[in-house]
């Protein structure tokens, strides 16, 4: 990838910025259950679960298909370029900027500061990525998640709305584990060997190592909560880490 494409991904990422935005007036003008016009401070949070869904079937489904149509790509994770995928780092990244600037213009900094941290990382990672053109193949691997995050979006907004099937709901709670160890704990933890055992720790390579080992980290702390939220709801700890509603944001 040459200078040249620097300009239009700039416009790129802003146009995915401003796509998302408009979703997120569409997801305003949705009805929303009893249970969230019931509760204060829940508005916002189920807009912004709308928003996210979107983001994870669209960038989920791309992610596989850019795989699946170009398999090549798995042979060269440091070099390997399509356009395809730099169109979906793009895409993602005005995601995770729209949602960062969502989360501080709505004050919700407080009880959603892990998606800060979490959004702080993928942008500066990917804007890196943009800019050499290397390790795209890396990310696409890494947004595989957005698949996994379906499923999970899925559960939270089953759960906010209280809703009467409680087969859905456990049907789903499986579904969403086995994509959370194929599309989340599988790909990070190829990435995670590949980069450790092949990629020279040093500039780009160091960042982006740095990153993934935190991202690594996050990852198995919400996989804890998950299992103790839906699986284990005994082992639950007090009130720590929760919203104003009283529930954790990111797995409750």
């Amino acid at each position: 990838m040459g200078p040249g494409w620097r300009a239009p991904s700039v416009a790129l990422v802003g146009g995915s910025v401003a796509l998302f935005g408009a979703l997120g007036r569409v997801a305003r003008a949705l009805p929303q259950p009893a249970a969230v016009r019931s509760r204060p401070g829940r508005a916002w949070r189920w807009w912004n679960l709308l928003v996210s869904f979107a983001h994870s079937v669209l960038a989920g489904l791309w992610a596989l298909f850019s795989l699946w149509h170009s398999p090549e790509l798995l042979s060269d994770i440091q070099d390997g370029y399509s356009i395809s995928g730099h169109l979906l780092v793009c895409f993602s990244s005005g995601y995770f900027i729209h949602d960062s600037l969502d989360i501080i213009f709505n004050h919700q900094s407080r009880s959603s500061w892990e998606y800060l941290v979490h959004h702080a990382m993928a942008i500066s990672a990917f804007v890196s990525l943009i800019i050499t053109g290397r390790f795209l193949v890396a990310a696409v691997l890494l947004l595989l998640v957005e698949v996994s995050n379906i499923f999970l979006t899925i559960r939270m907004l089953l759960k906010m709305s209280n809703v009467p099937s409680p087969a859905l709901y456990e049907a789903n709670k499986y579904i969403n584990l086995v994509m959370y160890f194929a599309f989340r704990l599988a790909p990070q933890a190829y990435l995670t060997w590949y980069f450790l055992r092949y990629v020279e720790v040093q500039g780009q390579g160091a960042f982006l190592t740095a990153n993934l080992l935190m991202l690594d980290a996050m990852i198995l702390m919400y996989f804890s909560r998950l299992l103790r939220s839906d699986f284990f709801p005994s082992l639950r700890k007090g009130s720590a880490g929760r919203d104003v509603d009283g529930e954790k944001f990111l797995i409750d």
